[in-house]
């Protein structure tokens, strides 16, 4: 099998939006950075950003620089496109993991590449590995776990997971615990995890299991996705949207007028 070239994150144009480096990637190359960091042996940190991401960038530093670290950042919102066009720039794609993890396994099929599915309330992910592989026989999902366990890096529940994560040698690992959680995670384990690729997803369980409905498609294609995860779940929600997005429109505008500072 012929490996795919892998392109490199220092050769994708990327934007700076609020301090956080943003990749202007397609999926395709995406795709192709997972299946060839996978094939290559090689291990690498992929991870998205929308107005929420950018906000949290925004106030805390760590959060900053586990995103400035990782080898690619995506765009997961329309709203950071229209951020990124104040200031200047063009980012082409916006997407979402619930949108392209049925790509994801198809290209997991084609190269014979592992999936690991953790995070979301005990059985989700289950559910969850359980209609992709009714819909791809061939995909090799080869561990779940719920994300509702002692996250404290040196805690007997964190160390077995991470025996069994790596007992089970997946080549991506996805992760769904929310925002900041699994950005955390990952910045206290990830050099002791044996996974080639670490995908953050947030809620993707619960949208792949039915748990959460999404918002109807003319929302989610037409930059409204937001408004209709509010209508969703508006008791969780509120705040994110309502305040967040003001707050973010609030910031761009600093940086684009070059008063941006952090708190």
């Amino acid at each position: 099998m012929t490996k795919p070239a892998v392109p490199q994150a220092l050769c994708i144009k990327t934007v700076n939006v609020l301090g956080v480096r943003i990749h202007t990637i397609s999926v395709s190359e995406l795709l192709d950075t997972i299946t060839g960091t996978a094939l290559n042996g090689k291990k690498a940190l992929i991870a998205y950003v929308n107005i929420h991401a950018l906000n949290l960038a925004y106030q805390q530093a760590w959060f900053r620089d586990f995103l400035n670290g990782a080898e690619i950042v995506f765009c997961d919102g329309f709203g950071v496109k229209w951020g990124a066009r104040l200031l200047g720039w063009k980012i082409p794609d916006r997407y979402t993991p619930p949108d392209w993890i049925p790509l994801l396994a198809q290209a997991c099929i084609q190269h014979d590449l592992s999936l690991f599915f953790l995070g979301a309330r005990p059985g989700v992910a289950d559910e969850a590995a359980a209609y992709l592989r009714e819909e791809f026989p061939s995909l090799r999902i080869v561990g779940t776990h719920h994300g509702y366990f002692d996250k404290s890096p040196h805690s007997k529940q964190n160390r077995t997971l991470i025996q069994q994560i790596n007992a089970a040698k997946p080549n991506v690992l996805v992760l769904g615990f929310g925002m900041p959680l699994q950005e955390r995670w990952l910045m206290e384990n990830w050099a002791h995890v044996d996974a080639n690729v670490a995908l953050t997803g947030g809620a993707i369980f619960d949208y792949l299991s039915g748990q959460v409905r999404r918002a109807p498609r003319w929302m989610t294609e037409n930059g409204l996705e937001w408004l209709g995860r509010l209508i969703i779940e508006p008791c969780r929600l509120w705040r994110r949207y309502l305040v967040g997005n003001p707050l973010f429109l609030y910031r761009v505008l600093k940086q684009r007028y070059g008063r941006l500072g952090f708190d």
